[in-house]
Order: structure tokens, then sequence, then C-alpha cells
């Protein structure tokens, strides 16, 4: 993995910044979060690509809130 920043989609609507902080904290530091209000979608970002890859493999697909969560590599932002 390049980068540090993770793509989570399947979130429930009612997931914070704060939920999503907790879950990924037991994989190391969480540098930012932003959940994009009901979209259904947010970023991670750990403190090392090490970090953001065990984050990946260890929750892509599982159950959080009540959906599967769906966790790729963050890709730039377009202009």
């Amino acid at each position: 993995m390049q980068g540090s920043k993770l793509y989570v989609g399947n979130l429930n609507y009612d997931a914070t910044q704060d939920d999503l902080s907790e879950l990924f904290a037991q994989f190391g530091t969480v540098k930012d979060v932003v959940v994009i209000p009901r979209k259904g979608f947010g970023f991670v970002e750990m403190s090392t690509p090490e970090e953001a890859e065990k984050a990946k493999d260890e929750l892509n697909g599982k159950d959080f809130q009540g959906r599967a969560l769906r966790i790729d590599e963050a890709r730039p932002r377009r202009d």
C-alpha cells in the first residue's frame, strides 16, 4: 500500500467520526477521520501505510453497525 489514507464504504448513515476512530484505533494511530454525511462513506487516515494495510486487511467485509464495510486505499482527489 502506497499511502495511509483509506476509503471506507457501505457505512451505516448513523456512523460518526468517533465510531470510525474507535474502530480503526485498534490497528494503530488514527490521524484523521472524515464521514460524508448521508452518503454512506468516509475516509480514515492512519499514521503509517503499514497500519492502513493492516486495518484494510482486518476490516474489509466485516460487519459494522449492521453493514459489511468496503475498505480500499483512497484515491487522490480529482480537480
